[in-house]
């Protein structure tokens, strides 16, 4: 009679799935596959840098990769976009401090109340919890254009049934905009905020969360104290790309916020520089990469928690 030993029943045991797609991804053909990727990739950001930095001259008559047969750099682009006197310049530097106005609260809103909503849920027994998330989860669908007549109907004239006003118009003017354009994004990134959120807290273990209700938790002491440490990757993953989207928006910003100098954003200007005609491409090269710098250092920074948030609901085992 033979007996098995615990390493030789590990041994034998069926890989995971998880361990089947680490080997597959560790391949040398998978890496040659990620290294090609990446430069095919990264070719036109590098072309827009080299760019950014050539005389007009050069930028209008010739291509990027002409750059290493002539060498010529100059900062007279970044200049005139950042601190340009004219009005057809560029005079980012204020458009800058606008994109970082809007977008952080449009980050950290959708943020919060989205955590706060997938927690409820998947844990607070409710009546009407399933068709409320079935709700949230169709409202994926409704195009975004769709919500923006009726939104900025809201806005500007506010809700009224049969003449009986329920909720008063806002009227913001100059910088009290900014609310709007916050409103505006927090309501259009709830759905799918609340629908990934939900996906991560719903699989937390039910022993910790019973153990918690158990030593007398709350639900905000549990939320708190258990729930946010281990969503942590999935908030960064989802603020990553709630991130881009309101940094490189125009149609959003554009209508609540407007076109003027105290509101208006990045992307805003930047559909401006080219000139009326199309032909000032020096500003537009270094224009479009002080609009990316941001969004570079965002993802880089936040780069491991962002993939461990796209593998943690990925697979198992």
């Amino acid at each position: 009679m033979t007996t098995t030993t615990p390493t030789q029943a590990g041994a034998a045991a069926p890989p995971t799935i998880a361990g089947r797609v680490r080997r597959r991804l560790n391949t040398r053909w998978a890496t040659a596959a990620s290294i090609v990727i990446a430069i095919v990739w990264t070719i036109p950001t590098f072309g827009l840098l080299v760019s950014s930095f050539r005389p007009e001259d050069q930028i209008k008559t010739t291509g990027w990769w002409t750059f290493f047969a002539d060498p010529q750099l100059t900062l007279e682009n970044y200049e005139q976009v950042l601190f340009g006197r004219s009005s057809s310049a560029g005079q980012l530097a204020s458009y800058f401090l606008n994109s970082i106005v809007i977008t952080l609260p449009s980050v950290l809103f959708p943020l919060a109340f989205a955590a706060l909503a997938a927690y409820a849920l998947a844990w607070i027994n409710f009546r009407g919890r399933d068709w409320i998330y079935i709700g949230i989860f169709a409202l994926q669908i409704v195009p975004l254009q769709m919500a923006l007549v009726p939104l900025l109907s809201f806005f500007s004239q506010g809700i009224g049934v049969g003449g009986i006003e329920l909720l008063p118009a806002w009227n913001l003017d100059d910088e009290q905009r900014f609310i709007q354009v916050w409103f505006a994004h927090t309501c259009f990134a709830l759905p799918l905020g609340v629908f990934l959120l939900h996906n991560f807290v719903s699989q937390l273990p039910r022993d910790l969360m019973e153990a918690a209700r158990v030593d007398g938790a709350t639900h905000p002491k549990i939320f708190r104290t258990i729930v946010l440490p281990l969503i942590t990757p999935a908030l960064a993953a989802y603020g990553i790309f709630q991130f881009l989207w309101v940094w490189n928006d125009l149609l959003v910003a554009l209508i609540f916020a407007g076109g003027g100098d105290e509101t208006a954003p990045l992307t805003v200007r930047l559909a401006e520089l080219a000139g009326t005609r199309g032909n000032e491409w020096q500003r537009l090269t270094s224009g479009a990469f002080v609009a990316i710098v941001v969004p570079l250092l965002v993802f880089l920074s936040l780069q491991r928690y962002f993939v461990r948030g796209l593998l943690a609901g990925s697979v198992k085992g």
